[in-house]
Formats: structure tokens, C-alpha cells, sequence
């Protein structure tokens, strides 16, 4: 099978494009001595995982469900959980799938690091140093109320209520961070360090969490190895990073297709995907995914509207811009190509309205099909 054959909707992940990505990654362990995780919330491309598990050091996972996938798929790395909140009925398998575990709270310590010690599991508390970049609160770990990592003053209160409460605590987590440069991480290591420098020497690891957007174009590499390195000799810890998107950033895209084209005042074309169900990011970030072909000076303009009952199922409406311009009229059955739609789609997508899933595609530089998965209608029964 060819990219020409593939049936809509289905997001399309270019192998060559994911192993550029992966390399680079690579190169930054390699040169910094950090190790980097890929992590699983913001890219779990099952066909893609094989790659991820050759070229990183490991996963990190949210919970028992993304910590029993990355059992599955990963052979050869590390795997990493954390939770804002562990469930009893869950800890004692994700203790023994995990190599490391991250608890979220004074409460979460008392109740399981004991268990986490017995276990051998390297264990870890994340905290908050109150300074954070990202594009909007949604995605903001150290915003204000922010129930993500203790605060400089909770720790404190907490070794004042417990004097051992960091007895057995090999490292340290923070997540600061959501598609930024080197130099935002720069500004938060430093507030890191003067919030909770005393204790760092007593680690023996540091997680710089995620949200460091390493593969994008103009992002300062070179800043972040020494960072790192500056910071690993400093200190005498391990380092860690746990991208996502920098994992699947510009790796594929979400192919669909036109079923119909109607007027109101524009033209709208109704499309075998959906905004909500497909590209939640599209509404929850909010942003305008790139449609390919598009032309900034084209003549025809459309809309591009999902196939569900959601009134507000149109794509880039939600980041104020909805129209799309060709120059070329569009017509029933034509492809629609949405760009980079790799990371953060296929973990948030539903079956809303019974809409399929779209199928899962990894090509190779040809257009040629390497492997695939298929969805229908039994993940839409098995959910509901």
C-alpha cells in the first residue's frame, strides 16, 4: 500500500522524519551525558515506538495504563511513572513495571515510599519552583493553584512535620515548561536552584521534566548541553529529560477527506475527521493547524468542518481564524492534508458521535506503507 491508498481519516508518520528527530535527541544524551526519556502523553505512535526504544534512554508515563504500554514496547530503556495521584489498587503493578516513580505530594510520600523502597524502585518527588513558561494557563504546571509538584514552602513544612520525610528520596522532578527554548529553561533552572539548591547536593538525580522544543528549528541546542552539563557537575546528579512533542514535532500529518461542500455565507467543506475527536489540541491550546496546498493570496476560501453534530466542530475556529485559501476550488472526495498532527492527536483522540478513529500509517521516504493499525466500530462499543 502507498500514501495514495490510504483510507481517510488516518494519521500518517514518516519514518525518516521520526528517526531525524530521535537522533537528535540521541545527540544531546550523547554530548550533555543527560538522559532522555520520550514521554508518553505527548507521543505513544505504537508503530513508531521500536525507534524510540533503539535511539532514547527510556519512557516516562503518567500512570499504570501508559506504564503497561511502555512494558510492552520498551525493551530497552528505563521507565518512568508519574501521577498527581497514585490509586491503591494500581501502585503495586506500576511498582513492578517501573524503574522510577515520582510522587506529587507530602501525602504521597508518607503512604508510598516505603512500598516504592521495598520494591527497588528509585523514587522521587516533583516540585514546583513557581516560575513557568507556556502559552496559555491550560498548560501551565506552576501557574498559580497549581496542583502539580511541592512548593520551596511545603517541602519545608513537610521536613518540619517529618524530619525523614526525604530519607530514601534519590532525585528530584520539575516540569516547567511547554514548547520552549533552552533559554526559558535557563531562567527556571535558576529559580530551581535558588528555591531548593541546599537539597539538590543529597540527590542523585534531577528530572528537567518536558516541554523543551529540542527539534524544532532555531532551538539552541548547544545552550541546553551545557546547561546540563554545568548543572551535572555542579551538583554530581543524573540528569533527565522527558520530551513529547519534540518526539513527534513535524513527524506526519492527519490525512482526511472531503464529503461534502455546502454554503452559508461561505463555503464549508465537511471532512471525515473532527476538530474535537481528532485534534483536540486545535481547541484546547488553541492554535490553526496548516493545511497543506494552502495559498496565503488564494482565491478560493473554504471552511473546514468536522463530521459530528458539534455546532463548533470547525478546525482553527477556536484560535480566531477558520478560513483556508487555494488557489484551485476544492471539490467532493478531494484529500485534505493537516500538518503535523504526530503529537499530542492520537493520546486525546475520542470516539465522540461514534466517529472512527483515524487508522495509524508509518511510511517510509517513498510513500511506501511499513506498518499499520486499523480501527472501526468495536472501539467505539468497547468505550461506551
Amino acid at each position: 500500500m502507498t500514501i495514495d491508498e490510504i483510507k481517510t481519516p488516518a494519521y500518517v508518520c514518516e519514518e525518516e522524519k521520526l528517526i531525524s528527530n530521535l537522533k537528535l535527541l540521541n545527540e544531546i544524551s550523547q554530548k550533555s551525558g543527560a538522559k532522555v526519556l520520550c514521554a508518553l502523553k505527548g507521543f505513544a505512535f505504537s508503530l513508531g515506538m521500536p525507534y524510540v526504544d533503539k535511539y532514547l534512554n527510556g519512557v516516562t508515563c503518567s500512570g499504570l495504563h501508559e506504564a503497561k504500554y511502555a512494558k510492552e514496547y520498551i525493551k530497552n530503556g528505563e521507565i518512568h511513572t508519574y501521577s498527581p495521584a497514585f490509586k491503591d489498587e494500581d501502585i503495586d503493578e506500576i511498582l513492578n513495571i517501573s524503574n522510577h516513580i515520582v510522587f506529587n505530594s507530602f501525602n504521597q510520600v508518607l503512604k508510598f515510599k516505603t512500598k516504592a523502597l521495598q520494591n527497588s524502585v528509585h523514587t522521587a518527588i516533583r516540585l514546583n519552583p513557581q516560575t513557568s513558561f507556556s502559552p496559555t494557563d491550560s498548560y501551565n504546571p506552576c501557574s498559580r493553584f497549581s496542583r502539580l509538584g511541592i512548593t520551596k514552602a511545603n517541602l519545608l513544612l513537610a521536613i518540619q512535620k517529618d524530619a525523614t520525610f526525604l530519607d530514601g528520596i534519590e532525585g528530584f522532578h520539575f516540569h516547567a515548561l511547554c514548547e520552549e527554548s533552552s533559554e526559558s529553561l535557563e531562567i527556571v533552572l535558576n529559580e530551581f536552584e535558588e528555591k531548593f539548591g541546599e537539597f539538590i547536593k543529597n540527590m542523585k538525580f534531577v528530572n528537567f521534566g518536558g516541554g523543551h522544543h529540542i527539534t524544532k528549528k532555531g532551538y539552541n541546542t548547544e545552550l541546553l548541553i551545557n546547561l546540563i552539563t554545568k548543572f551535572r557537575q555542579k551538583y554530581g546528579v543524573e540528569v533527565y529529560l522527558e520530551p513529547g512533542e519534540a518526539v513527534g514535532w513535524q513527524t506526519g500529518y492527519l490525512i482526511t477527506s472531503i464529503l461534502d461542500i455546502v454554503e452559508n455565507e461561505a463555503n464549508i467543506a465537511i471532512l471525515d475527521t473532527s476538530a474535537e475527536a481528532h485534534m483536540p489540541d486545535t481547541v484546547i491550546m488553541p492554535y490553526r493547524p496548516d493545511v497543506r496546498n494552502e495559498s496565503k493570496n488564494g482565491k478560493f476560501i473554504y471552511k473546514f468542518g468536522g463530521n459530528t453534530c458539534l455546532s463548533g466542530d470547525i478546525i482553527g475556529q477556536d484560535a480566531g481564524n477558520s478560513e483556508y485559501k487555494f488557489d484551485f476550488p476544492l471539490k467532493i472526495s478531494d484529500k485534505v492534508i493537516f500538518e503535523d498532527q504526530i503529537h499530542y492527536t492520537i493520546v486525546k483522540n475520542t470516539t465522540f458521535n461514534g466517529i472512527k478513529l483515524p487508522d495509524l500509517h508509518l511510511v517510509d521516504k517513498n510513500g511506501n506503507v511499513i506498518s499499520s493499525k486499523f480501527f472501526g466500530y468495536e472501539e467505539y462499543k468497547n468505550r461506551n
